[in-house]
């Protein structure tokens, strides 16, 4: 088959009209950036981000979760850095996140020593009872896992 180069130019219009979409939408897009996304102040804009999560109020349900799980013995490990850990942590809100019985694996040698001697793996991992879960837990998987009924 011979390739006819009058054909070409035809066939490249609307290439070209594609790109040019393209490319308008990602400047529109980039002008209407927020700061938070552009990288304005180097961290700041996912600094504030993970203060408005974090900032979410706290339910009374929560709260009693987390003091249910402080007097069963659970353990949560985590890691400063782990991005599943502060989910997990964001999940209760701000005031039960507080309290949750939470180790830090990775920001002192105590941390790190603690966390090798209990043989922790991943971020989040919580024991329970002589129990572990590895990965981030829902709320209602923590409380059918710790048997917390709530209004007690």
């Amino acid at each position: 088959m011979r390739f006819d180069s009058s054909a070409a130019p035809a066939r490249r219009l609307p290439l070209l009209g594609l790109f040019s979409l393209i490319a308008i939408g990602a400047v529109l897009g980039g002008a209407a950036e927020s700061p938070a996304r552009s990288g304005a102040g180097e961290g700041a804009g996912s600094a504030a981000v993970a203060a408005a999560v974090t900032a979410a109020a706290s339910t009374s349900e929560l709260r009693a979760l987390v003091e249910h799980l402080r007097r069963q013995g659970a353990v949560f490990y985590g890691a400063w850095w782990c991005p599943h850990c502060t989910h997990q942590k964001d999940l209760f809100g701000q005031a039960a996140a507080q309290r949750l019985p939470y180790v830090e694996c990775d920001k002192d040698e105590p941390g790190r020593q603690r966390c090798a001697a209990a043989a922790v793996r991943v971020f989040p991992t919580w024991d329970l009872k002589g129990e572990r879960r590895e990965g981030l837990l829902t709320i209602e998987e923590l409380r059918i896992w710790s048997g917390f009924a709530a209004g007690r």
